[in-house]
């Protein structure tokens, strides 16, 4: 299975942020990916409550999740929209930070939002309160996509080993997690949580990523890590997309994932126990 990777430096406008997404987009078709994977908040990255709720839509009106609907019917793949930041409906006005599954006819395959909510003090300089501005999903997703059945998740999520085993023990053969993650953190953590995750599982990982400094025109300026990954069933790094913006493409051998789970066959292993 042909995949690509699509690593950008969202600001917060997201009609400029469109207009970036969709060239890579084209880009990657181009080079015959039938699935292509954007990174988190792929619409806005953004700080600023205020702005956000000046430039955000609610799913069904957003600009950029059509544009992507009609991008992956004209190009024949399937795309997920890594996440995109959308209003709700929630009456304390929190957002839903949402991956999204295009089917190659433009539909939409699945939806996934994000559980796990970026709360931490990274350093007296680098806080982030997510919660305050995102509500946290409650339901682990799944999607068949024909060859395989892929598991979504979103950034932070990687740190929850849990919901990666229940994906994977229910037909995961691949697992998504596309992220803006920290430059301290993402450092330290990034690469290692990846290949974790797909050793234990014995899963392909597919983690596109928004990378360097981002335009803010409200609020906070961020900076995120970058290189986007792409991991074997054995651990193996497939690609590494340093910290430049660009597609990454790559052919999936599906049968790595049997043949990984038959070398160590660690999902049938589980056991119950008792204690602390």
């Amino acid at each position: 299975m042909r995949v690509a990777l699509v690593q950008l430096t969202s600001g917060d406008d997201p009609e400029a942020n469109l207009a970036a997404t969709l060239a890579r987009v084209a880009e990657a078709a181009g080079q015959g990916a039938e699935l292509i994977a954007t990174p988190e908040v792929t619409n806005c990255v953004s700080a600023s409550r205020t702005r956000q709720r000046e430039v955000l839509s609610r799913e069904q009106d957003d600009p950029t999740l059509t544009a992507l609907r009609d991008a992956a019917a004209r190009h024949g793949t399937w795309l997920l929209a890594g996440s995109l930041a959308l209003k709700t409906d929630d009456a304390d006005g929190r957002f839903a930070n949402r991956s999204i599954l295009i089917d190659p006819s433009g539909g939409i395959a699945a939806r996934y939002d994000k559980i796990h909510m970026f709360d931490v003090a990274v350093s007296e300089a680098e806080t982030y309160r997510e919660s305050a501005g995102y509500r946290p999903g409650t339901r682990a997703v799944l999607a068949d996509l024909g060859p395989v059945r892929m598991g979504l998740t979103v950034c932070y999520d990687i740190r929850f080993p849990v919901l990666y085993r229940r994906l994977a023990r229910a037909g995961a053969g691949i697992l998504t997690v596309p992220s803006a993650f920290s430059p301290v953190t993402g450092a330290a953590h990034w690469e290692p949580l990846l290949r974790a995750r797909a050793i234990e599982t014995g899963c392909f990982v597919l983690a596109p990523a928004q990378t360097g400094h981002h335009a803010a025109t409200r609020g906070r300026a961020r900076q995120t890590h970058g290189h986007s990954l792409a991991v074997s069933p054995w651990g193996e790094v497939l690609v590494d997309m340093g910290d430049a913006p660009g597609v990454a493409v790559l052919d999936l051998d599906l049968a790595q994932v049997a043949a990984a789970r038959e070398r160590v066959p660690s999902l049938a292993h589980g056991r119950p126990f008792d204690g602390p």
